[in-house]
């Protein structure tokens, strides 16, 4: 009988061998990796006001999801222009790579959880006033998309730029207000109240924008852009409510039903947005499919 050979352990690498890499040694300093991200800046903006060692997971979290926000307002920039222009292939994949940072916001929910009631205690009492209640690109957000709220931007009277821009959106067509102005363009009847309005106001469903939407399920094949349209707002819609339930269940596991920082209910308020729906007549539709 034949005995095994001790098996040959793997050779072990010590470093990595550069000798053949022309790797730029000497870059100048405007060129740097740092530089071009303005990395100290970035990584100079953490500045916990307690000496709690849970204070950075909080200030990371809430500063990394503010800069997926902004991604997210370049993109749907990008996605309102391509359907003015009809270009509905490019602008497919731009509402793509939204639903990717939307969903690389819902899991930091994941990372902030780890944070317990007892850890938070220690260092709340240093945000003060300060909530994420406040966050004005968040804000911004939900207005261009198409939930439009005049009252939220009161408390961001003190910020003159972020309240300018807030009130711009207000008054400009959302993402939904351009996509019902595709579907005029293509030939469906959608009321002309529903076109040429005062956009800052909320707006309303409408039973014609609800037949429109259908006649174009009804027919894929005819209007197979515009199915393919209306889904993948159904994802952004979708990928929103589940970042605002994983917030609210995320707040809940933290501090229970305390009173938010910012002065509202807390779980309470954030419950009340799991209602909110951007493309109302897109979920009605699927009622009378």
């Amino acid at each position: 009988m034949s005995t095994p050979e001790d098996p040959q352990l793997p050779s072990t690498v010590s470093k990595v061998d550069l000798s053949n890499e022309p790797v730029y040694w000497d870059v100048p300093k405007a060129q740097t990796y740092g530089q071009y991200l303005h990395l100290e800046a970035l990584l100079g903006a953490q500045q916990p006001r307690s000496a709690d060692h849970d204070e950075m997971l909080f200030i990371v979290v809430h500063q990394t999801s503010e800069l997926w926000i902004k991604l997210a307002l370049h993109e749907v920039a990008a996605a309102m222009e391509y359907l003015r222009r009809d270009e509905l292939l490019p602008c497919f994949t731009t509402l793509t790579r939204i639903g990717h940072i939307q969903q690389q916001m819902t899991q930091v929910w994941d990372v902030l959880a780890t944070l317990t009631p007892f850890d938070y205690s220690r260092f709340r009492n240093q945000l003060g006033r300060s909530s994420g209640f406040q966050s004005w690109q968040y804000r911004l957000l939900e207005f261009t998309i198409g939930n439009k709220n005049r009252d939220m931007i009161a408390v961001h009277r003190g910020d003159a730029n972020a309240f300018a821009a807030l009130e711009a959106a207000l008054a400009a067509p959302s993402l939904y207000d351009e996509c019902l102005q595709l579907l005029s363009r293509r030939g469906f009847e959608i009321p002309e109240d529903r076109l040429v309005r005062d956009f800052s106001k909320p707006y309303e469903p409408h039973k014609q924008v609800t037949a429109a939407w259908l006649a174009v399920y009804h027919s894929t094949a005819t209007h197979w852009d515009l199915y393919a349209l209306a889904e993948r707002l159904m994802d952004l819609d979708h990928r929103f409510q589940l970042w605002r339930f994983s917030h609210m269940k995320t707040v809940e596991r933290i501090i229970g039903h305390k009173r938010g920082t910012g002065g509202t209910s807390g779980v309470s308020y954030l419950a009340k947005a799991l209602e909110l729906r951007f493309f109302p007549e897109l979920w009605s539709a699927r009622t009378s499919l």
